[in-house]
């Protein structure tokens, strides 16, 4: 499991708006933790085909299906930036580009406030 790698996974018990269900994340921690076998938190993005979460930028990022191995265009939903147990993650989906985690790491800085990013 590598940063920007994509998975599905089980994204129960959530209340409200959160993005719920089994649906796709985008892994964004650190691949230091993500190589540690007994880290057992993982840091993830929600990745939706919700054509109303797509209005929302500069939190939203747009996730194309040639760039993603995805069945469908997706958005990644940056504002929901959120830690899973790994026993969530399920299956292994593919990688985004580098263009691609460049754009949601500028999401989740829109997302806390960080300013934006440079690279």
């Amino acid at each position: 499991m590598k940063r920007g790698d994509l998975f599905w996974a089980e994204l129960k018990p959530r209340s409200g708006s959160e993005q719920r269900g089994r649906r796709p994340v985008v892994i964004v921690s650190n691949d230091g933790f993500n190589s540690v076998p007994n880290w057992r938190s993982v840091i993830v993005v929600p990745v939706t085909t919700s054509k109303r979460q797509a209005g929302r930028s500069p939190t939203t990022v747009p996730i194309v299906t040639r760039a993603s191995n995805l069945t469908d265009d997706s958005i990644a939903v940056c504002h929901q930036i959120t830690t899973l147990d790994r026993s969530k993650i399920q299956t292994h989906i593919g990688a985004l580009t580098e263009a691609s985690m460049r754009a949601i790491e500028n999401g989740i800085a829109a997302a806390c406030d960080l300013g934006p990013l440079t690279q």
